[in-house]
């Protein structure tokens, strides 16, 4: 899987605090028990990068991205598509480990630019998964 078709839409700024944010993640034992699974590894290569990214974007817009989630810290499942480990892995499940681990606050909603970075650190995480 070329990796490219998602890190090249990131400039080198964003890049280095998505990796930066990773390495972070990567000293919770928590965040780095969740892997993709066969079927999901299978989906992507079904769907394609592009695909993962759009439903990436529709599940942040849907339950992340309000400024109210009445079920947050809930709202994830931990799999059956891609973007779900994903969440869990890069802390964007819900807006409380978004705040502790992204200083993204609660009770706002999400501008164009959080959510950009956020499905970046998702599709970060899932590229590099794939690929190891």
């Amino acid at each position: 899987m070329d990796e490219r078709t998602i890190i090249d839409k990131l400039n080198n700024k964003d890049l280095t605090i998505i990796e930066n944010k990773i390495k972070e993640l990567s000293k919770s034992t928590f965040r780095t028990s969740f892997h993709l699974n066969k079927k999901e590894i299978e989906y992507i290569n079904k769907n394609g990068l592009n695909k993962v990214e759009q439903h990436a974007y529709e599940f942040i817009k849907k339950n992340l991205a309000p400024s109210n989630i009445p079920n947050d810290g809930k709202q994830t499942p931990t799999h059956n598509h891609p973007v779900f480990p994903a969440r869990h892995a890069t802390a964007t499940c819900c807006r409380g480990c978004l705040e502790k681990w992204h200083h993204i606050k609660k009770g706002k909603e999400l501008t164009d630019n959080e959510i950009k970075y956020i499905i970046s650190i998702i599709m970060y995480w899932i590229v590099k998964e794939v690929n190891k």
